[in-house]
């Protein structure tokens, strides 16, 4: 009896985990991080191809060269803060571009919504001819002054 629960719990866990695997926020997040992957490769290029030879230009160094030795003989340890500088400049980069995405998606979607408000809505009421009150589109006899809205509406 014990084992027939276990598998129960087994198989149970294991359509938990197919409908979370299957479920369109897990795929959208897995897009997401292989387009993160491409375009981190794209912002690295960015980077180290135009950027820090440029930077280098003002500086009078690449920043991939910069290290500190710590210590002497040839197992001495050697931090390379140069590449620790790229990689903020790398960070800030994204950042910056992703900011920027983000900053125009908004706008474009900001845009969209104030045209679908700027549609009107159709109308759910009308004015009674007799006594102009406010009364339902569809009502053929007046709340109000109770007259006969159908033929004075076909006149």
């Amino acid at each position: 009896m014990e084992k027939g629960k276990k598998d129960g719990k087994k198989k149970g866990f294991i359509a938990e985990f197919k409908k979370f695997i299957t479920r369109g926020n897990v795929l959208d997040m897995a897009v997401g991080v292989i387009v993160g992957g491409a375009f981190t490769s794209i912002v690295t290029s960015l980077n180290q191809d135009i950027l820090t030879p440029i930077l280098g230009i003002f500086g009078g160094t690449d920043f991939s060269y910069l290290t500190v030795t710590l210590g002497s003989g040839e197992n001495a340890p050697v931090l390379y803060y140069g590449n620790f500088i790229t990689a903020i400049i790398n960070f800030l980069i994204t950042a910056l571009v992703i900011f920027c995405l983000i900053k125009g998606i908004n706008v474009i979607g900001e845009k969209v919504k104030k045209k679908e408000e700027a549609a009107p809505a159709a109308p759910t009421t009308k004015k009674c001819p007799y006594c102009l009150s406010e009364i339902p589109l569809e009502a053929v006899r007046c709340p109000h002054c109770t007259s006969h809205l159908v033929e004075k509406a076909e006149a």
